[in-house]
């Protein structure tokens, strides 16, 4: 290789961002040799067209990559190097994960105060209606909060609820035991997914409060600890209370309106309520609708929305049939079941509806 294209270690250091020790540990590991090496001296020289593998090299190793993995994407096509890479990067997330959460148990615990007993909930129970509400969570840059499941304690109920903006969800619950305390406090939704598992295989579950967490105890288990969002849950209480006069109202079947969604092509869903009749349609009129037979009174009415809004507010109601309650065409719609109101969703239409 002719001289002026070889460097010498501490220009190639430079160029590569890599230190001269590491790039000696590098060579003797083989997986940046130099190009040359002079017989005489010892010293070693690399060439330009090695200054790309000493930076990925660089920049893999920043990642806290291992050697083995490093050599395996050095080695790889660019997609086989993207998986690898992106099955470091969910290793590297889920053991962050699992270092907060055990700090959290560790600060939980931290002066030896005791907990705050809260109240003791059926273990499937609370694990169905924590699955059924967390479907409205949301992971969104700059508002934390939307991710977490607002739980909240009274001395007659425990409701849980989230939100996603577009949609919401709570629902109340009826504790197995008088609660003992009002509290309120939005759990990380995450954490609360991984623990439902143990929690639907507990006949009771028993709330309790601790700083900046909460704990689940079960019969003969060490109990399992979520942290709470420090972030403000939005004020749903409010927005239930402002939400006008209910015009238009239908019964119809769950999974008849499930299946009339699913049908339908498009990413947009219109509902069409008129004559004793819930018609379900493209929102954009170019496919015809399925009518589904249901009770409606109150005027007739078009409303426009979202699929991936709608079909999980339908989908996890209660009961075989769900009542809607609409208010026109730009106002939140509440979708509850037809005989039990314990599970409320409200989900926000989009703009292209109109009455009819």
């Amino acid at each position: 290789m002719p001289n002026d294209e070889l460097m010498p270690i501490g220009a190639f250091a430079r160029r590569s961002g890599l230190t001269s020790s590491a790039l000696r540990f590098y060579a003797d590991s083989g997986l940046l040799p130099p190009a040359e090496v002079d017989p005489v001296s010892g010293y070693r020289y690399y060439s330009t067209a090695q200054v790309a593998r000493g930076t990925t090299l660089r920049r893999l190793r920043e990642l806290a990559m291992p050697l083995a993995a490093v050599e395996a994407v050095l080695r790889s096509g660019a997609e086989e190097a993207s998986r690898l890479l992106d099955e470091h990067v969910a290793k590297v997330v889920g053991d962050a994960a699992a270092v907060q959460q055990k700090a959290a148990v560790i600060k939980s615990t931290l002066g030896n105060a005791p907990g705050l007993p809260l109240t003791a909930v059926k273990g499937p129970v609370l694990a169905a209606a924590v699955e059924q509400v967390l479907t409205a969570t949301a992971l969104q840059r700059g508002m934390p909060a939307l991710a977490g499941l607002r739980i909240e304690t009274s001395h007659e109920a425990v409701t849980l609820t989230a939100t996603d903006r577009y949609r919401l969800s709570t629902r109340t619950m009826a504790p197995a035991e008088p609660p003992r305390q009002t509290w309120a406090g939005t759990v990380n939704g995450d954490e609360l997914r991984a623990v439902l598992a143990e929690i639907r295989r507990s006949p009771l579950v028993r709330l309790e409060a601790v700083t900046n967490g909460i704990w689940f105890r079960m019969p003969d288990q060490e109990g399992r600890h979520c942290r709470l969002l420090p972030e403000e849950f939005p004020d749903y209480r409010l927005m239930l209370d402002s939400l006008g006069e209910v015009t238009t109202r239908a019964t119809v079947a769950k999974d008849l309106l499930l299946r009339a969604m699913e049908e339908q092509p498009g990413e947009r869903v219109a509902l069409q309520v008129a004559d004793h009749a819930v018609t379900v349609a493209s929102a954009d009129d170019e496919h015809p609708g399925m009518t589904l037979p249901a009770t409606a009174t109150g005027r007739p009415l078009r409303i426009c929305f979202d699929l991936t809004t709608l079909h999980p507010a339908v989908s996890t109601a209660i009961g075989p049939d769900v009542l809607l309650d609409l208010r026109g065409h730009d106002q939140p719609v509440t979708i509850r079941s037809a005989d039990r109101g314990d599970l409320t969703t409200l989900a926000m239409p989009i703009g292209s509806g109109h009455s009819a």
